[in-house]
């Protein structure tokens, strides 16, 4: 049986990522760059799951990186990812959930995010995810695979701070559209990022959105 649970000192090791992320693409196959790094900051040891009912994006790119960051006891880890991007989105139904290991006391606590689930979507400008793991339909218009990463000028440049291989494989398209997503990230950056109906919850045990 699960428990709510409210925040305090014992807290002090629960540290997650606030911000909901969403799924990129379809899984297609992305050449990874060695040495890239694919954000300038170092990841967290905790990645994140994320549903969504739809997203729809215009203006997409996406490339092979490395996300460069931690275990949870501290260790240096490197995590291979496919950098999807969209100049803007619509989510819809976003559920974004994390779980945190063996808390003094507690055990496993989940925290859950969701957002646009009411006739308001998520909305996003500049956004960047950090994808490990993906499924969806998807619809692409216009799209180029196998594109030099320096040349997928349809979505967001690379951001500052990367050090992706601009000569590896990438792929870009006018438009994307993914239904019934279910995603395992590690990042998300966004320019803006307007969640509508945020609700918030933390529990004990394992809860995740899939």
């Amino acid at each position: 049986m699960e428990s709510q649970v409210r925040g305090g000192t014992r807290w002090k090791r629960f540290a997650v990522v606030m911000v909901p992320s969403v799924a990129a693409t379809a899984a297609i196959g992305v050449a990874l760059a060695q040495g890239a790094l694919a954000a300038s900051f170092s990841v967290s040891g905790q990645s994140f799951k994320v549903t969504t009912k739809q997203l729809v994006g215009e203006g997409f790119s996406q490339y092979g990186a490395l996300d460069e960051g931690y275990t949870l006891d501290g260790k240096k880890a490197v995590h291979p990812v496919a950098v999807s991007s969209f100049k803007s989105a619509t989510i819809k139904d976003m559920c974004q959930s994390v779980v945190t290991p063996n808390i003094p006391v507690l055990g496993n606590v989940s925290l859950i995010l969701r957002a646009g689930q009411g006739a308001e979507p998520v909305k996003a400008q500049n956004l960047y995810i950090d994808v490990a793991d993906l499924s969806a339909d998807a619809t692409f218009e216009n799209i180029d695979i196998g594109v030099a990463a320096k040349d997928a000028n349809k979505g967001p440049a690379m951001r500052k701070g990367e050090t992706a291989n601009p000569y590896g494989f990438a792929q870009h398209a006018d438009r994307a559209v993914l239904t019934d997503v279910k995603q395992t990230a590690w990042a998300t950056t966004a320019g803006t990022f307007k969640l509508s109906g945020l609700k918030m919850s933390l529990s004990t045990g394992v809860k995740e959105c899939y």
